[in-house]
């Protein structure tokens, strides 16, 4: 009984989202795992790696699939708690500014690599929502949590805080994360370094849902983030700067 516990808890590996259980989500259950693909800048594929399941050293006598056909079905789709990523271009929609350099740098950050998530709960397109954590350098990674990337990304400028219902901090607080914002906010890191404000992800996808075309959504656009139209050499001659 105490080995089937044991294989269930660290040696059976969780293949998609689906498998996770409300108990496990209530629990707020640790998942171990190495990011095989970054979709968008504020979610990933994981692959779940359990202490016992033979992905680690000193007891790896199995590999991680390296091919998306072997890959199917067979990782967790993690959306990453607290944060709001620079929406991609999606059916139809253009992408927001700096989309392509906030993805950039969460690929850069963790695709490859072993991170620790601690799973909270499914949102409506049923991805998990997870705190994620890099692994620690030198210290055992799980005695000592790394770097939070919701906190990295932040501090780097390439995500916001996400205020909607049901959001989640971890031990930070929100009133953490904001702070994190607006420090690289006045230091012009990352997506504020035009030094303007910018229509939020949250604000630009109520934008695209309220209009019914793309010509709509793009006259309902903030002023403050239309790109002022380019002068010719001689209008600007005579134009007071």
């Amino acid at each position: 009984m105490s080995a089937v516990i044991m294989y269930k808890r660290y040696g059976r590996r969780i293949r998609n989202s689906d498998w996770i259980t409300p108990k496990q989500l209530t629990r707020k259950r640790w998942l171990r795992g190495v990011v095989t693909s970054v979709g968008d800048a504020d979610n990933f594929r994981l692959f779940h790696t359990p202490p016992l399941g033979g992905y680690t050293w000193p007891l790896k006598f199995r590999s991680i699939p390296s091919l998306s056909k072997d890959l199917k079905d067979e990782t967790i789709h993690i959306r990453i708690a607290g944060i709001d990523a620079p929406e991609a271009a999606h059916f139809g929609k253009p992408a927001q500014p700096y989309a392509a350099e906030s993805l950039e740098w969460l690929r850069n950050n963790i695709l490859g690599k072993s991170v620790y998530c601690q799973v909270l709960r499914k949102d409506q397109y049923t991805r998990i929502v997870a705190q994620v954590y890099l692994s620690p350098r030198i210290l055992p990674g799980f005695l000592f949590h790394g770097k939070n990337v919701s906190a990295e990304m932040l501090k780097a400028g390439w995500a916001v805080t996400y205020q909607q219902a049901g959001a989640e901090y971890g031990h930070l607080g929100k009133d953490g994360f904001l702070r994190l914002e607006n420090e690289a906010k006045a230091a012009r890191r990352g997506i504020w370094k035009g030094g303007k404000s910018l229509e939020t992800p949250s604000q630009y996808k109520r934008r695209h849902a309220a209009a019914t075309t793309l010509e709509e959504a793009e006259a309902a656009k903030p002023r403050s983030t239309r790109l002022a139209p380019k002068k010719g050499w001689l209008r600007s001659l005579f134009t007071r700067s």
